[in-house]
């Protein structure tokens, strides 16, 4: 899935980060479900770098996919540090 870039809006304002796209779909989701999110000031959360695959914010070393934002994941969420990990292989057992 390609998206121009040029064809999307993200900012923050009022707790949430704000994402509108070209032919009217938007997505908001406060920042306080992504633990690297919620403790960035007004001015780091606005510092959104937009490219083709997600959203990317420099200052606090945060990216989040399209894709996994249309499936509603936010990233590191508060309280869930082992969400969606699968069981590793252990050699030998």
């Amino acid at each position: 899935m390609s998206i121009s870039a040029d064809s999307i809006k993200a900012f923050y304002k009022d707790g949430f980060i704000m994402i509108e796209m070209n032919k009217g779909v938007e997505i908001r989701f406060p920042v306080s479900q992504n633990r690297r999110l919620a403790v960035g000031t007004p001015e780091q959360l606005n510092n959104i770098e937009i490219s083709p695959f997600g959203l990317h914010w420099p200052e606090l070393d945060e990216d989040l996919s399209f894709k996994g934002l249309a499936a509603g994941d936010f990233g590191q969420h508060s309280g869930c540090p082992t969400r969606n990990r699968r069981p590793r292989a252990v050699a030998g057992r």
